[in-house]
């Protein structure tokens, strides 16, 4: 599809957040589509824009500093906007045992900013981000859109907030929203706070034995570009405001495991030792997630395009290219 044909094109949208992982790759992909984007990124002393400082369309990109947890900031940013992308959070699971009250501040009232600002300014359609990590450890597999909530630490807790928070504008006010809830999505630009960027710098970093937390968890993996095309999906389809639907690949892995898949595909030989700073409270901990993508399938026609095998290898290489980004032996919170 081209630029001209785009449904896109030429739509003033918002991404909050735009500046992070998920955040850049989306405001990009927007970019291409020809919408207009405005990308609201946390403000900043050093006028810094995150992953966007290095975005080729920099210069077609609105970027505007400010902080969802701040109501003016937020409706400035939505003013004038057709869709709303919100995917603004703190999202590091371990730094919200140390510091909860920002998880509040952030996710919740974050997100009640973006409801009441979308709802005064009458948008088409506003994209809401959850997280696997709501459902905690699955009761039963695949986990679909109906299995229950478990606030297992406080980021997920928040996360549930938020959910609810925007599930009430859609029923009391009827904002047209929809959630999506991505699984454990990874690709390039992610930090080392996340599993698979700490096990690939590790590995091309030289390091034999590999430091990681618990092992026997197993998480569904889903590359960033098949996250990208599932939010465009649901800001897109029709007749599906109100809906959430999750996007994750249907296929789970255990973390040893996943260490030993990236080791062969990065040429490493590896050991794999037990750190006890990066485990979590034993029942904080997820132990295991896999998705039930059938409903993003019905509704939203997605499916993930990339393969665990293949966004890994597209990992590493970019890596590769980043390392000087990374500290490989630091334990990022």
């Amino acid at each position: 599809m081209t630029e001209q044909d785009s449904f896109w094109s030429g739509r003033r949208v918002l991404v909050t957040g735009a500046g992070g992982f998920i955040g850049s790759h989306l405001t990009e992909r927007l970019v291409r589509e020809g919408a207009e984007v405005r990308a609201m990124v946390h403000y900043n002393a050093l006028g810094r824009y995150g992953w966007l400082d290095d975005a080729e369309q920099l210069e077609r990109i609105d970027v505007i500093g400010g902080d969802v947890a701040d109501r003016d900031s937020v409706r400035n940013a939505v003013a004038g906007c057709d869709t709303v992308f919100h995917l603004a959070a703190l999202i590091a699971i371990p730094y919200s045992y140390r510091a909860p009250a920002s998880y509040v501040r952030t996710n919740i009232d974050g997100t009640l900013n973006v409801m009441q600002a979308a709802r005064e300014e009458g948008v088409r359609r506003v994209l809401h981000t959850s997280t696997s990590e709501v459902y905690g450890t699955a009761r039963y597999v695949p986990i679909d859109e109906a299995h229950p909530l478990q606030g297992q630490s406080p980021y997920s807790a928040s996360k549930i907030g938020a959910d609810k928070m925007a599930e009430s504008f859609f029923c009391s006010f009827e904002v047209p929203l929809v959630t999506v809830r991505p699984f454990n999505t990874f690709g390039p630009r992610q930090s080392m706070r996340a599993v698979i960027p700490t096990i690939i710098a590790q590995c091309l970093a030289g390091k034999k034995s590999i430091r990681l937390g618990s092992l026997t968890p197993t998480r569904d993996m889903n590359f960033v570009t098949n996250t990208v095309d599932g939010y465009l999906a649901a800001a897109h389809a029709d007749g599906v405001e109100g809906e959430t639907v999750n996007l994750g690949s249907g296929r789970e892995i255990a973390i040893g495991a996943l260490a030993h898949l990236i080791a062969k595909l990065a040429g490493a030989s590896i050991t794999i030792e037990s750190d006890e700073q990066r485990v979590r409270p034993a029942g904080s901990e997820v132990e295991r997630l896999l998705a039930s993508n059938e409903k993003a399938g019905r509704l939203l026609n997605w499916s993930p395009r990339v393969s665990l095998e293949e966004g890994l290898e597209q990992t590493i290489t970019w890596a590769k290219d980043h390392l000087h980004l990374y500290r490989p032996s630091h334990y990022v919170v």
